[in-house]
């Protein structure tokens, strides 16, 4: 990992963390012919104190399943909005090493730029990991949009404070939109192009479908890798 950091324990010290890192997040295509995809999503067991993460890779661009893991540890970050990361990225981070082939690009099912920092959990965990990532939300954490056209694939720029943070994307006709940011090493315009083509039929990708179906327990895992 080209960037890394103690876990910390105080919000104080993730908020320091998430500011010296957020420099490092690449707002531009900086990868290659993208043969793989990854969801991940983090679900939580006994009432909160074990993280259960989730990875599932997926062939592109037919999203047929390749490998998927889940990894169980203690909780050891509260739940503070802002912050999210630091009480899943660990977890998130151990299902990672343990799928074969990695991914080229992942989709979390979480922000990217669009954070107060703008450090969310999409960049966290695309500058530790270094692979591509993208940031996508089913619902707002911050910003402004104008009206979003009905169809499909129509989309309106997120804004906050006169930056573009990311984009409201209608995945299906006449159906809620989800929020697209860039994590890293990815355009807004490229990650908006990925997330569509990884939307076929239902409102959220097929990477977080199957990443959450695993991650809540509703599918049994290929790997299973428990520090509990």
């Amino acid at each position: 990992m080209p960037y890394s950091h103690p876990w910390p324990v105080t919000v104080a010290e993730a908020r320091a963390i998430q500011e010296a890192l957020a420099p490092y997040v690449i707002r531009n295509d900086k990868f290659t012919r993208v043969k793989r995809v990854a969801g991940v999503d983090v679900g939580f067991e006994d009432q909160g104190k074990t993280t259960r993460a989730a990875v599932a890779v997926l062939n592109f661009p037919d999203l047929a399943l390749v490998d998927q893991s889940i990894y169980r540890c203690p909780t050891r970050f509260p739940y503070v909005p802002g912050y999210l990361s630091f009480r899943e990225v660990p977890a998130v981070l151990a299902a990672l090493d343990s799928v074969l082939p990695q991914p080229d690009l992942m989709l979390c099912d979480g922000q990217g730029l669009a954070h107060p920092r703008r450090f969310g959990l999409a960049c966290h965990l695309g500058v530790l990991a270094d692979i591509p990532t993208i940031g996508v939300a089913k619902s707002r954490l911050i910003g402004e949009h104008g009206p979003l056209p009905p169809g499909r694939g129509s989309w309106v720029p997120l804004t906050d404070q006169g930056e573009t943070i990311g984009a409201v994307l209608r995945t299906r006709d006449n159906v809620r939109p989800v929020y697209v940011s860039i994590g890293h090493r990815i355009s807004l315009a490229t990650a908006i192009d990925y997330v569509l083509r990884c939307t076929p039929r239902y409102r959220l990708p097929e990477t977080t479908r199957r990443a959450h179906r695993l991650a809540s327990g509703h599918l049994s895992p290929v790997k299973s890798n428990d520090r509990v």
